[in-house]
């Protein structure tokens, strides 16, 4: 395996639910696989609608970049994912109260998505890493 590739992972996120590691560290970057709105205190979708699991993907997002010795201000990149892309105004206000910094994280989002769980949000991220 390549040496400079570190797997990242924390129990104050919910554990992965297939064949990958919830982040990897590689070449000063770390690359967040895509969080769902799990507690990982319960195993289960943290609310009912879009808005309160995007809260939920964040924090575990942000816990795990916590683990990689970073946070939410390292983001460079990041990917919603909508189930209905009418849902983009609700996930879009938890989402801007997440990313407070002068420069906010390059993004995509779109809708129509079929998300694991039954979920209504997943979101990934890129973090520049500390160096």
């Amino acid at each position: 395996m390549y040496e400079n590739l570190h797997a990242i992972a924390t129990t104050q996120a919910p554990t992965a639910l297939g064949a990958y590691s919830q982040a990897v560290q590689a070449n000063g970057f770390v690359f967040v696989s895509g969080q769902l709105g799990i507690d990982p205190a319960t195993g289960e979708l943290a609310g009912v609608t879009a808005a309160e699991q995007a809260a939920q993907a964040l924090k575990n997002i942000n816990n795990i970049l916590a683990a990689a010795g970073c946070g939410m201000e390292h983001v460079c990149r990041a990917t919603v994912y909508l189930r209905n892309v009418e849902d983009f105004a609700d996930v879009d206000a938890v989402y801007a109260k997440a990313f407070t910094g002068s420069v906010k994280p390059a993004r995509v989002a779109f809708g129509n998505n079929m998300i694991p769980k039954g979920a209504l949000v997943e979101i990934d991220a890129i973090a520049a890493a500390q160096a």
